[in-house]
């Protein structure tokens, strides 16, 4: 059965204590305003807007070393991990609704469920 996937935005990951002036300085070093400063209401997201392509741009406060990372949305959580696995992909973790992943060159990611299919450009269609 096909199932559908496209890039949801990027998520800038950062380690430390305060959110609020990781946020303030992605927003101004991108020229995006600052959505929802305490996005999902846990102190662990800051999510811009303004975004192009109405990318999901935020911010985000981890225990690991700050890096970027994307994540891919799909309407097959199953489906898709397994489609990129065929790629190469390996498996890390399941966190709450979604996979990290990791590709294999080592770039970490994650699956998400495809919350509006409408939100963004047309997904592409995996058999």
């Amino acid at each position: 059965m096909a199932h559908r996937s496209r890039l949801a935005g990027f998520i800038i990951d950062s380690q430390g204590d305060d959110l609020a002036s990781s946020a303030g300085f992605w927003s101004r070093a991108l020229g995006l305003a600052i959505a929802d400063p305490d996005s999902g209401g846990t102190g662990r997201y800051a999510e811009l807007g303004g975004t192009p392509g109405n990318l999901h741009i935020e911010v985000q406060k981890v225990e690991h070393p700050s890096r970027v990372h994307l994540d891919i949305e799909t309407d097959d959580i199953d489906a898709e991990v397994a489609r990129l696995e065929a790629l190469g992909a390996i498996r890390i973790a399941f966190v709450k609704r979604w996979w990290v992943m990791e590709a294999p060159d080592g770039q970490r990611f994650c699956v998400v469920p495809m919350d509006d299919p409408g939100a963004r450009a047309e997904p592409n269609v995996w058999d």
